[in-house]
Order: structure tokens, then C-alpha cells, then sequence
């Protein structure tokens, strides 16, 4: 514990810093402060089609507490933590075209985190530094696939165009869902002085560490007030993410961009291509683009031995996929199924001096900014090991090949895992 203690503020925050995004995404918040009455009892099929059928906001400005819970308790330097890490309060802006604002703020220093639509951004105020991390190209001439409220009642923003789903469509999913997972009933209640509805989720089967979801939205508006996330057996949730005032006007585009001071330090985080990965013309790319699987032929793709035993911490090969990442070329590893599963990530490890390395071999990004957590042994290689309420990551070195083990699983079971891979 006194290992995580002492570890940089910077590198804890930039590992969780992606789920921030997912979790902002998820809670961008619409109404006006009014009456905290709250709605009427409906099926939860009625409560998601009048959700879908609302009329759009003009844009979103909102108050909102974030909480993290995601370490142990004590594992932050006391006093220290930065709000990614340790949980603030702050502010909200989004506009209909897809992009947002979230800015947290204490006394240790403020985080944003802001998407244009095409890209997410996380700016560490303490650090001085911006990590981007590009997901997709938009097209800037209309198209709204990235808008978290667009044009919902003439269904412009469908892809058949026909309009949002009628109940009985509504119904017919959720039937299909409640067989892999556990809906609860769409529960009334008020949420920033506005009446809403809110609906949990579980996972019926392996579910890993995570216990369940809940969302809350806008009875009137339909946009999300509330998104939170429980581990396996806990009360409170690890994150959650909560909107306190919230109000209905036109966002300019200057409250949602993020403009860091001079001299900020920029880390480009590329998340790894695999079959839709953007083109390539770098040796070996064309492999990469067509989406090579299975054992064989990712192994002929590959320029080191891939490690892919037929289980791993007693789970069953079940997928190897050839990916892209940062140029280099790797494999992914899936063992088991859902939520439970053990993801391993295999590719050669950077050395120094080469293109976006540190001196020291490095690199930048979160697997660089993993050196400094906990260290383990792992079969006479040395690595380190995030361990959260949600999951465990280990990433360790040996011959020249950089191995990652995530899953939503215990630390024992991920270093069983590692510990495996010959």
C-alpha cells in the first residue's frame, strides 16, 4: 500500500483517466432547475420511449460531484490526490454536435477532461500535461454519430431513419437483455431539482468484479443525470457521477475547449488498431488492417514467439487477434468469456532511442506511466500491478517482448495469469 502511496499523482491519474471519459459520457446532463416532484410510475419500456422521444436541449451547463473509489482506502497520499484520483466537484458543458467539458476541481489542482467528437483529451493541471487520445474519425460536415442528444424525434439520427423504437421494440430488446443481465424497474425519483428515472443493471452470470450499473435521466428531457458504477458485493459505488444543478442553454464553443497554458507537455495515447484500425503504410501494416486471427496466422504475422498457452489461470483460449499499437505490431490474447475474461497484450518492447521513446526506453502514455506502481515478480521478470476495486493490470518485460494481463478479476488471479504465459 505505501508503494501506491508514493507513487506519481500524474501517473495514477492518467490510468484511470479513460474511464472519467466513459463515465462523463454517460452522466451529460439536461433540465432546467424546477419542481423536485417526481414522475409518474411507468413500465421501464414507456420511461426509455419517452426518454428517446423528448425534445433535444439547445446544450447543457451543469453542476455535478464526482466520486472515485476506485483505490483502497489509504492508498493516496493523504491531502494529496488529484480530483481524477480522490473525487471533486465541478462543472459540465455539452452541446448537441457531441462535445463536452467535464472540469473538476480542489485545492491540488483542477483536471478536464473535453471531447471534440473525434477525440478525448485529459488535462492534469498539477503536471502541467495533456494526454490525447484520438477514437475515431467524424466527419465534420453534419455527421452526428458522436451528438449524446441530437435530432430524436424525427429520427434523423437513426440509422434507418425511421424514427426512435416504439415500446413494443423497446420491450422486445429488453427481453433479449434480461437474459444475460439483471433490469431493475424504472424507479422514480428526483435527481437535481428535476423529476427523474433510474434503472439498474447486473450481470446474470460472470460478471467479474463488477456488481452492477445505475443510470438516472431526465423524466422530461431524457438525457442522463447520473451514472454510477458498483463493484462485486459493495454498497457504494467505485465511481459515480452525479449531476447537483444542471440548466438548459446554448453552450458556445469556448466553454467546451480545452486551452492549457504554454508549456504544457502533450502525450498522444494511440489505443491499439485492430480490424478497423485506420490505414497503415508501414511494413506489416496491410496484416494488421485485414484483421488476422486465429493462433497460426497471428504467429507467422508476428516478429518475436507469441505466448498463447491453452488456458491461462484456468481459463480457455478463446480468441488471438492480430493488433497495431504505436506502429508495432502485437497480438491479442482473450481467455474466457464476459466480463470475467483475461485480456493479454503482447508486443515487442520499446527500446531507447526509438520513435516516441524516452531515453531511458519508456516511452509515453499509461503503459509508460504504469512503470511506477507496485512492482511483482513475475517468473524472474520484474513487474508492476495496478490493483482497483474493478480490476487488476499487470505489465512486465522479458526477452524483448512487453506483455499486458487486464481483467476484471482479483490481483491473485491476474498474477496466476502472468505468471503462466511461456
Amino acid at each position: 500500500m505505501s508503494r501506491i502511496r508514493s507513487l506519481s499523482r500524474t501517473r495514477l491519474a492518467v490510468v484511470v483517466a479513460a474511464l472519467v471519459g466513459l463515465s462523463v459520457t454517460g452522466a451529460v446532463a439536461s433540465a432546467a432547475l424546477g419542481g423536485a416532484e417526481t414522475p409518474p410510475p411507468r413500465p421501464l419500456a414507456e420511461a426509455i420511449h419517452r426518454a428517446a422521444t423528448a425534445p433535444p436541449p439547445a446544450g447543457v451547463s451543469a453542476r455535478i460531484e464526482f466520486a472515485n473509489r476506485l483505490l483502497p482506502a489509504g492508498a493516496l497520499p493523504e491531502g494529496e490526490a488529484p480530483p481524477l484520483l480522490a473525487g471533486a466537484s465541478g462543472r459540465l458543458w455539452a452541446r448537441p454536435d457531441g462535445r463536452f467539458r467535464l472540469e473538476l476541481q480542489s485545492r491540488h489542482g483542477d483536471a478536464q477532461v473535453a471531447s471534440d467528437g473525434r477525440g478525448l483529451t485529459v488535462y492534469d493541471a498539477s503536471s502541467q500535461t495533456v494526454y490525447r487520445a484520438e477514437m475515431g474519425q467524424g466527419d465534420d460536415r453534419g455527421d452526428k454519430r458522436g451528438r449524446p442528444f441530437g435530432d430524436r424525434r424525427d429520427g434523423k439520427d437513426r440509422d434507418d431513419r425511421r424514427g426512435p423504437p416504439t415500446v413494443a421494440e423497446i420491450e422486445r430488446k429488453l427481453a433479449e437483455l434480461t437474459e444475460k443481465v439483471e433490469l431493475s424497474a424504472a424507479r422514480p425519483e428526483s435527481r437535481a431539482g428535476r423529476p427523474a428515472y433510474s434503472v439498474r443493471v447486473a450481470p446474470r452470470n460472470d460478471g467479474g468484479l463488477l456488481g452492477a450499473a445505475e443510470v438516472a435521466w431526465d423524466a422530461v428531457r431524457g438525457v442522463p443525470l447520473r451514472a454510477a458504477i458498483y463493484a462485486q458485493g459493495e454498497a457504494e459505488p467505485v465511481l459515480d457521477l452525479a449531476v447537483t444543478e444542471v440548466s438548459y442553454e446554448a453552450v458556445p464553443l469556448s466553454e467546451v475547449a480545452v486551452e492549457p497554458p504554454a508549456g504544457t507537455r502533450l502525450v498522444r495515447v494511440e489505443p491499439p488498431r485492430g480490424e478497423r484500425g485506420d490505414r497503415d503504410d508501414r511494413p506489416g501494416a496491410k496484416d494488421r488492417d485485414r484483421g488476422v486471427t486465429g493462433l497460426s496466422a497471428v504467429r507467422k504475422a508476428l516478429p518475436f514467439e507469441l505466448a498463447a498457452p491453452d488456458k491461462l489461470a484456468g481459463l480457455p483460449r478463446r480468441e488471438v487477434r492480430l493488433i497495431d499499437h504505436g506502429g508495432r505490431p502485437g497480438a491479442l490474447v482473450v481467455y474466457g468469456r464476459g466480463l470475467g475474461a483475461i485480456a493479454v497484450v503482447e508486443q515487442p518492447a520499446e527500446r531507447p532511442g526509438a520513435p516516441g521513446a524516452r531515453p531511458d526506453g519508456r516511452g509515453e502514455g499509461p503503459e509508460s506511466e504504469l512503470r511506477g506502481l507496485p512492482q511483482i515478480s513475475v517468473e524472474g521478470a520484474t513487474g508492476t500491478e495496478l490493483a482497483t476495486a474493478l480490476g487488476t493490470l499487470i505489465r512486465f518485460e522479458r526477452d524483448g517482448v512487453a506483455y499486458v494481463v487486464a481483467g476484471s478479476v482479483p490481483p491473485v488471479a491476474a498474477e496466476i495469469a502472468a505468471r503462466e504465459l511461456r
